[in-house]
């Protein structure tokens, strides 16, 4: 009896291996599907505040970036500022990002007057916390959010640049009324840019 009964063991071993072996396959087959798009898809989470040894918060300039500016800020000091975007969310937030580069020909800082002016700022280090936006239509300046202990969400930790070296940053800001299409972005030693609102 236990003889028949290893006989019959034996013959559904196949068909279970046959059984796993499909739903490997499709899980395999579906990995390429409608998940993966939305994965792709998504908007990459921003970075938040606090700074690191390693280098800046905010991202890597390595992601290549294919639409086209919403402006270029350019400073006597060498430092270009490319705003990419600035983009509402349903939270009410406004989330500027953009790229910093060193065009002089020196390695060099940025300045500490983009840090902003407040205690709990100055401790985080380098940042973009001292940014504005100003509305004029609803007369009204915007400045980057804090944290529950006072720290900026903005990109944080920013160290000394090569000559010709980027850095991603991101600043976050509560979001002027939809009914404001544009605003005036204002960073310290820096000529104003006028960006358009999505």
């Amino acid at each position: 009896m236990s003889t028949r009964h290893g006989a019959k063991s034996r013959k559904g071993v196949p068909a279970a291996l046959v059984a796993v072996a499909l739903t490997f396959s499709l899980a395999a087959c579906g990995g390429d599907g409608d998940d993966g798009k939305n994965a792709e898809d998504a908007p990459k989470a921003s970075t938040p505040a606090g700074g690191s040894a390693d280098g800046p918060k905010g991202g890597s300039s390595a992601e290549p970036q294919s639409s086209e500016p919403l402006a270029t800020i350019n400073g006597s000091n060498g430092f270009q500022i490319t705003l990419r975007t600035a983009e509402r969310d349903s939270g009410g937030f406004l989330t500027v990002q953009g790229v910093l580069k060193n065009t002089s020909g020196k390695s060099q800082f940025p300045p500490l007057q983009w840090n902003g002016q407040e205690t709990k700022v100055s401790q985080t280090g380098p940042s973009f916390a001292g940014m504005t936006l100003v509305d004029k239509t609803g007369k009204k300046r915007y400045y980057v959010l804090r944290d529950t202990d006072g720290y900026p969400l903005t990109t944080t930790g920013l160290t000394t640049m090569q000559s010709g070296q980027s850095v991603d940053f991101f600043a976050q800001f509560p979001a002027p009324p939809e009914g404001t299409k544009s605003v005036d972005v204002q960073i310290p030693l820096m000529p104003t840019a006028t960006i358009g609102l999505s």
